[in-house]
């Protein structure tokens, strides 16, 4: 999503300029407009919103001598706001291969949690249920490990390799015109237009150019954006933990709920909650003792490690909001002519699997590559409608599983199901979502395994569809998604029939070994 912070220091200031126009409509190069793309005539490039994707595609573009960019804000400054931001793998290897200045600059601000131990544990017994393994499948292919770094910071980096005048802010895209010519008048809140020859809608959740593009509403019924119907609590602090250095993040499941507790580096510790609620529950929900007791309450019998850190943490270092995001533009359009939409705009996506800026990045990193290669202007629409075939795929199953893993962990997940012997026999959580939880604990490290070897082989996103990597991460997750929704419908008893088909050999017989190890 779009940085919405600001920031009053010179440091920022220097380098983002107060967007005011005078005569529009404003040319962005003052020189004469030529069908050949050329230093001459370079090819005007806006791009609506300073987030992640609209800010890593302004820096490849800035260095093209052919290219003339500028990225329109709608804050009024930029100050530090917001907390960590996960850049996987995938991510990272393209921001390398972007700008290696940039990357280097990350990682000295980066703390890496994919070199750690990661994993799914049992809320309420505390132990471990799953364990990720990000280091093997970036170390194999010689990419950076998983990490975090926070969001001001990444945006301050962004904001200063850009030369100053790139970024204006005060004056949001709020829609735009395609001339007869092919060129884009974009319209601003002001009233003020500015003329291009290419706009890229990187304006967040929230688009107005997606709006305007599909005649649609930016916000609220008929915007295609919809309540995922869970709200989180997010809190970060630094925080003294017991296995700081061993483990990067935990993500603790049970019935109808789960928390998330990750190193963020220097002593400091981000947790999330995530809970399913009726929308603006932030507002409605009784809290008389503040969020951390309500969250204390909320959790009672979970892990003392959950309620530790629930403890430790102030009222002030605890937010709240609603979780939106979109079904994958599968049938929608990505671009019109020489529009094009970027990130969030397009395939906004729940948390779950830490790939909302990383899908971003890679946009942007495509975009780039289809703008460059473009050696007249009517070539743009073609160019910009390969970046479409070239991620829709790829970007839609990342998208679709992120929404659907939600589902899973709050709806489908339980304590699972065990035998315990001690003094004889004892049944723990024997239900039907118990069981299915205990059979899907071999199951999700093949499937982990499978998602990884899919991001991070598939980030240069040559093909348009990757059909291989595709399929094993859509057909192999989609049955375990399937599995696990089974223990939230009435007709979920039905869906284990074919599991062999579904899951291939591998998967079934560790399905079959988990029931043994129950039974």
């Amino acid at each position: 999503s779009a940085f919405v912070a600001h920031d009053s220091s010179a440091r920022f200031q220097r380098k983002t300029a107060q967007f005011v126009a005078t005569v529009p409509p404003v040319t962005m190069s003052g020189t004469k407009i030529t069908e050949e793309i050329s230093a001459e005539s370079p090819l005007r490039v806006i791009i609506a919103g300073a987030g992640v994707g609209g800010l890593a595609l302004a820096k490849v573009l800035v260095d093209n001598p052919l290219v003339d960019v500028k990225v329109l804000e709608r804050t009024q400054a930029f100050k530090r706001f917001g907390g960590p931001i996960q850049l996987a793998s995938n991510a990272l290897e393209i921001m390398k291969e972007m700008d290696k200045g940039v990357f280097d600059q990350v990682m000295d601000k980066f703390t890496y949690t994919g070199d750690k131990m990661n994993g799914i544990k049992d809320g309420i017994r505390d132990e471990w249920y799953a364990k990720f393994d990000l280091s093997s499948p970036a170390k194999a292919r010689n990419m950076p490990y998983t990490g975090v770094i926070d969001r001001p910071d990444l945006q301050e980096i962004y904001l200063n390799s850009l030369p100053e005048g790139v970024v204006e802010n005060g004056d949001a895209v709020s829609g735009y015109k395609e001339n007869t010519d092919g060129s884009i008048t974009v319209e601003l809140d002001s009233g003020t237009t500015v003329e291009g020859d290419v706009l890229i809608g990187a304006d967040g959740i929230w688009s107005s150019v997606r709006a305007a593009m599909r005649n649609e509403a930016a916000k609220g019924e008929g915007s295609g954006a919809a309540y995922s119907g869970y709200t989180v609590f997010a809190g970060e602090l630094a925080y003294d933990s017991f296995d700081n250095g061993q483990v990067g993040y935990k993500v603790y499941i049970g019935p109808n709920q789960y928390f998330v507790i990750t190193d963020i580096g220097n002593g400091n510790y981000q947790w999330y909650a995530f809970l399913a609620k009726a929308p603006g529950s932030a507002e409605t929900l009784e809290k008389p003792e503040g969020s951390s007791k309500y969250l204390q309450d909320v959790f009672v019998g979970w892990s003392k490690d959950i309620h530790h850190i629930l403890k430790a943490t102030q009222e002030h270092e605890i937010e709240q909001r609603d979780l939106y995001d979109r079904p994958p533009s599968v049938m929608k359009p990505w671009t019109s002519g020489r529009v094009a939409l970027l990130g969030d705009s397009v395939h906004a996506m729940m948390p779950n699997l830490g790939q909302g800026g990383c899908q971003a990045i890679e946009d942007a990193f495509v975009l780039s590559q289809e703008l460059s290669l473009a050696e007249t202007r009517s070539e743009l629409a073609t160019k910009l409608e390969n970046y479409r075939n070239r991620r829709l795929i790829r970007s839609a199953a990342v998208q679709g599983l992120s929404r659907f893993a939600s589902d899973i962990i709050i709806r489908g997940f339980d304590t699972p199901a065990k035998i315990v012997m001690d003094d004889g026999i004892r049944l723990e959580n024997f239900n039907y979502a118990g069981i299915v939880t205990k059979m899907l604990q071999p199951i999700l490290p093949i499937f982990f395994s499978v998602q990884f070897n899919f991001l991070y082989d598939g980030w240069k996103n040559e093909n348009a569809i990757d059909l291989k990597a595709t399929l094993g991460f859509l057909v192999f997750g989609g049955a375990i998604l399937l599995l696990g929704l089974s223990s939230v419908g009435e007709a979920g008893l039905g869906l284990g029939f074919g599991l062999d088909a579904l899951f291939g050999g591998e998967g079934f017989e560790a399905l079959f070994a988990s029931l043994q190890d129950l039974l």
